[in-house]
């Protein structure tokens, strides 16, 4: 699909990320909201963000109604001659990896913000919820030119370099490099067993959906799925001309009919359906995020729909 690019002139404002300052103020800014406005509502540990039940195992219980299959302890079963399933210890050490999409489909936005911005937003959101009970915090970003990894390490400082280098990452005009590629990379430095995150718009003819059931075979994988409004509609604007950023290839439509704004819309609506489908089956968490929305709110409003609490 084509994406409108965005205008040259007047550049998009933003109320937390504003490009007239100092990388370290917008930063500092980007934190403050997140700890202030995200930690406050969102009370205990190991809620939403990270792995439910944890690597050690622990003592055993009867067999409810609604527990997983998969922890039964055969052999204390046949034993006791009743169902019983095996308990575990949550890890308090756990490895959260990123892998973040900075190739140019995500230099593109019509509302509040670029696309980019909530990249930005997202992968710090993941890493300040997640470091606030210690666990270790890397990231794979896949560049225009290739993927660069950073390993994981503790601390807010180290979170706060991983962001800065989303933040401050250079725009390409075509990339080399696909979803795939940065999506497989979540297997491959970060071996611990943690929480795996990948944010892009998805918007990929690789094959990512394949390499997203590995990474959720041992990992809990978040989706978080960016969109901007302009890319599911056309406005009625006459003439547009779009460009895809991913090839450069340019193309001039006409707003104007209404045929080509619902056939538009429809195709939209089909891939983005599509996406969902395949995050489905991958056993992804998906979580959409959009330029014209609070990305606090959706980033609240998911976490508080995920499962409980581990014991």
């Amino acid at each position: 699909m084509f994406r409108r690019s965005p205008k040259p002139a007047e550049p998009i404002e933003h109320p937390w990320l504003d490009r007239r300052e100092a990388t370290a103020n917008v930063l500092r800014r980007l934190e403050l909201d997140i700890t202030m406005r995200l930690d406050g509502l969102l009370q205990g540990d190991y809620r939403g963000l990270v792995p439910g039940h944890g690597s050690e195992p622990g003592e055993t219980r009867r067999y409810e109604p609604g527990d997983d299959v998969r922890r039964i302890d055969w052999n204390v079963s046949a034993r006791m001659l009743d169902t019983y399933i095996r308990q575990t210890v949550a890890d308090r050490e756990l490895e959260t990896a990123v892998a973040v999409d900075l190739t140019p489909s995500l230099d593109f936005g019509t509302a509040d913000s670029e696309k980019r911005d909530l990249a930005v937003a997202a992968t710090a959101a993941i890493g300040f919820l997640t470091l606030r009970i210690g666990n270790r915090f890397g990231a794979e970003l896949i560049r225009p030119d290739g993927v660069e990894s950073i390993p994981a390490k503790q601390g807010r400082d180290h979170v706060l370099h991983i962001v800065e280098q989303v933040l401050t990452a250079p725009r390409g005009e075509s990339s080399t490099t696909t979803l795939a590629d940065g999506v497989a990379r979540l297997r491959g430095p970060h071996r611990r067993r943690g929480l795996r995150a990948v944010v892009s718009d998805f918007i990929d003819d690789s094959d990512w959906p394949a390499q997203m059931r590995l990474a959720s075979v041992r990992n809990q994988l978040i989706a978080v799925e960016i969109v901007d409004p302009r890319e599911l509609e056309l406005p009625n604007v006459g003439t547009l001309a779009v460009v895809d950023p991913e090839t450069g290839e340019r193309r001039e439509i006409n707003t104007q009919s209404k045929k080509v704004r619902q056939r538009f819309a429809e195709a939209a609506l089909e891939q983005r359906e599509e996406i969902a489908a395949q995050l489905r089956e991958s056993r992804t968490n998906h979580l959409q995020l959009s330029t014209d929305r609070d990305w606090l709110h959706d980033v609240v409003r998911f976490v508080a729909t995920q499962p409980g609490k581990a014991s």
